[in-house]
């Protein structure tokens, strides 16, 4: 059942801005301050493989408000972040972003998102002996290889699937 990958030379890359309009031009109900719903993510993926010809690409500058505290505002936009997401066949592999490394900055994003700052106080404290500008991503590894081998279930690539029904091997 394989399907092979297809993939630009230069990797796609796409805002969240021009992804929504692309959902929004299809005829979708696309919120471009909210976040995508797993069918909307599968159906950007159709519209970029008709459009790009790639199951591979990346969507940047998430708005604010949907991302984590931590979560780096862009220089240009405090609405929007420097964030992203990487797909494969219209499925999120990786996200990652820009980490905020400026305590004041970083109690004023966990105000905004009601987290109680005395239960992070360390964390942010943390960042008052200096911190350089960093990010961080998180990889699905049995994803990425679900998808690129376009399986159509997890648990074909897991040596340990659990599910509601099975918690343990």
């Amino acid at each position: 059942p394989f399907e092979p990958l297809q993939y630009l030379p230069n990797m796609l890359r796409i805002t969240f801005a021009e992804g929504i309009k692309m959902l929004q031009d299809a005829g979708h109900d696309a919120d471009p301050q909210g976040d995508l719903t797993t069918e909307l993510e599968r159906t950007l993926g159709k519209l970029v493989k008709d459009k790009y010809h790639t199951d591979f690409y990346v969507m940047t500058r998430y708005p604010l408000a949907v991302r984590p505290f931590y979560t780096m505002p862009a220089p240009d936009d405090p609405t929007v972040s420097n964030s992203f997401d990487v797909f494969i066949r219209g499925e999120e592999i990786i996200s990652g972003a820009q980490r905020v490394h400026d305590p004041t900055l970083l109690a004023e994003r966990a105000a905004v998102h009601g987290i109680e700052l005395s239960t992070i106080q360390p964390y942010i404290d943390s960042f008052k002996y200096g911190a350089p500008p960093h990010g961080g991503v998180g990889v699905g590894l049995e994803r990425v290889a679900m998808l690129f081998c376009a399986l159509g279930n997890i648990r074909l690539t897991s040596m340990f699937p659990r599910d509601p029904k099975r918690l343990t091997p």
